[in-house]
């Protein structure tokens, strides 16, 4: 065979076109041309959309189902009671020994930190977390009173409640200003009137879940410590499984009034993109200046 002579398979090889390309090259070129289209022109991170804060209201602004693992971090689900239950736990098996209790609920606290830390949770979720047992702690070993360990919980939910309340009453719910946040809508959210509705109704839900927890805890509080084994149940029960019960149907309420205001500002933005002399009620493209109505379809005679 001449060197000149091209190998066989060769010509065959070389005249491949060009869009005979394996799936998988296709995959990868779809996939490589997606990822150029988002970055922009200039292909550098800086030009991508940022990306919404994870959580359960974030989950408004995409496709995804609300799910419990956003809504409450593993940590978060063991701040819940966790160190206050086992306070409970030992003050009644241990003869009501305030102090070996509260240095139970510290350990545990401290334990839990340590868990974040390794799971590397930000770091204001463990400070929060720490901290609300450390205050717990304290407040009960200057009173030496055992319920009294429950007592910071009790006016945190008057708190929260209490904002929420006010926060309906000044028509800027708060479930509105942590949804502007959180799925970097800002305050677009108060022009909407439907979508303002579904917001104060969720922030109601919640005044009622905060409500709820002082009356049935309140009472358990001011009875004692004879209650305090049903005090520390009514906490555990009443706190990561009663969040996420009204941060399930606050995001049922919201959602359907969210989507019709993302495509309402989707048509808006479409509106905005066609010149304002070319836009006709209707929302199509005016007629250009240089098309004849009177003249036929394509191909006939205007003469005839």
């Amino acid at each position: 065979m001449s060197p000149d002579q091209p190998r066989a398979g060769g010509a065959a090889e070389g005249s491949r076109p060009t869009g005979d390309s394996r799936p998988e090259d296709l995959s990868t070129e779809a996939e490589l041309g997606h990822q150029a289209g988002a970055a922009g022109p200039s292909g550098s991170p800086e030009h991508l959309p940022p990306r919404p804060r994870g959580g359960w209201m974030a989950s408004l602004a995409s496709d995804d189902r609300f799910a419990a693992k956003n809504a409450l971090t593993p940590g978060a689900l063991l701040d819940a009671g966790l160190p206050l239950a086992l306070f409970t736990a030992v003050y009644t098996i241990g003869g009501r020994d305030l102090t070996l209790s509260l240095w139970a609920a510290l350990g545990t606290g401290a334990l839990l930190a340590v868990i974040r830390l390794v799971r590397r949770e930000p770091m204001q979720s463990v400070i929060a977390g720490f901290l609300g047992v450390g205050v717990a702690v304290f407040w009960a070993s200057r009173t030496g009173r055992a319920e009294d360990v429950f007592l910071p919980g009790l006016l945190i939910n008057v708190g929260y409640g209490l904002a929420f309340l006010v926060s309906i009453v000044v028509r800027w719910p708060l479930v509105g200003i942590l949804v502007g946040l959180a799925t970097g809508m800002g305050t677009s959210w108060r022009r909407d009137p439907v979508l303002m509705k579904a917001l104060m109704k969720a922030s109601a839900l919640w005044v009622g879940m905060f409500a709820f927890r002082l009356a049935v805890q309140a009472p358990l509080y001011f009875a004692g410590e004879e209650q305090l084994g049903w005090l520390a149940s009514a906490r555990l029960a009443m706190g990561a499984p009663l969040f996420l019960l009204v941060a399930y149907v606050s995001w049922l309420i919201i959602r359907p009034a969210f989507r019709a205001h993302q495509q309402r500002a989707s048509v808006a933005g479409q509106q905005e993109e066609i010149p304002t002399g070319q836009r006709q009620p209707g929302g199509h493209e005016a007629a250009s200046p240089d098309h004849d109505p009177s003249a036929g379809t394509s191909g006939s005679d205007p003469h005839r």
